[in-house]
């Protein structure tokens, strides 16, 4: 009997289905169920799961799998959850996600340059009065992270006028910016930049990497906008250095615990913007056909692709 694809979630019904529709346009030679639906003996012919977020019992129940893809470009809960595991575990690379997350960066990025949260509380106030314009090319983006993610944000950036840094855990070369590596590097790249991005997969490494002392490094007035993940970041010392003003406003789209507590103080901090982790939703349409793609080749080759590194976190 030919094998099944398992679809493996913790997504709702509705989106599980929108994902069952969207993989099974881009591979109509593969049969893909919801491991929801399937029956003992089907479970025994799943040799690849499509995963969002998947609950460790449900691959258990796969004795046959050969390896899982993820649908989604994070890895760091199935690294969390899924310690042991021996197949290889896939994640997602999409340059259309790419696009969007560089998108979102230059847009934010344009927010707190143009100094919008200002007017935003003005209007608020009723109070008209035009503040001072900081051009691009005087103002240092610097982005941590340097992957796929990182590098298109620094094309545009650079295309907006903005001058670039960009840190990395080893050293990386990258046309026009001024790169950074390293516990010193960090500093180094922290002190010049005036808004700081953080693009920053979750690891042992990047866990807790800014706090009370990375923030009393920015220059005064400094923006920071978190689209990495929330446990990069100290809350609690980012609404420090808030509150004493060295750091002027917080973009953050990323929480330790998502949602966002209503409890949070980050919801009615006049110096946060709040975003329910929209920065670079997965396209269904393009990631799908990657997916496809990946299965097309083994299917055509045997070659189990080369999975996550649990060790470095993705």
């Amino acid at each position: 009997m030919s094998p099944l694809i398992a679809l493996v979630t913790r997504l709702s019904e509705a989106a599980e289905s929108n994902w069952l529709m969207a993989l099974s346009a881009a591979m109509p030679q593969e049969t893909i169920r919801s491991i929801r639906q399937l029956s003992p003996d089907e479970l025994a012919r799943v040799d690849i799961a499509i995963v969002a977020n998947p609950d460790p019992a449900d691959l258990e129940r796969l004795p046959n799998l050969k390896w899982v893809h993820s649908l989604w470009a994070g890895v760091e809960r199935l690294v969390l959850e899924l310690k042991g595991f021996s197949r290889p575990i896939v994640r997602l690379v999409d340059p259309d996600l790419a696009r969007t997350m560089a998108e979102a960066v230059l847009a934010w990025t344009l927010y707190l340059s143009r100094d919008m949260p200002a007017y935003d509380m003005q209007q608020r106030q009723s109070l008209w009065r035009q503040l001072p314009y900081r051009s691009a090319p005087d103002t240092r983006v610097g982005l941590l992270g340097l992957g796929a993610l990182g590098c298109a944000a620094a094309r545009q950036l650079q295309l907006a006028g903005f001058a670039v840094s960009g840190w990395s855990r080893t050293e990386k070369q990258v046309d026009g910016v001024e790169t950074y590596f390293g516990a010193d590097g960090l500093d180094a790249m922290l002190r010049t930049s005036n808004i700081v991005v953080c693009l920053l997969p979750l690891t042992a490494e990047t866990t807790g990497l800014l706090g009370a002392r990375e923030f009393a490094l920015l220059p005064a007035n400094a923006g920071f906008i978190n689209f990495g993940r929330g446990r990069i970041v100290k809350t609690l010392d980012l609404i420090a250095a808030l509150d004493a003003g060295a750091v002027k406003h917080a973009v953050l789209d990323v929480f330790e615990s998502e949602p966002l507590d209503e409890q949070s103080p980050l919801w009615d901090h006049p110096g946060v913007t709040v975003l329910p982790h929209i920065s670079a939703p997965t396209n269904p349409s393009t990631a799908a056909k990657i997916v496809a793609n990946r299965i097309g080749e083994y299917r055509a080759n045997g070659i189990l692709p080369d999975g996550i590194d649990f060790d470095r976190g993705y």
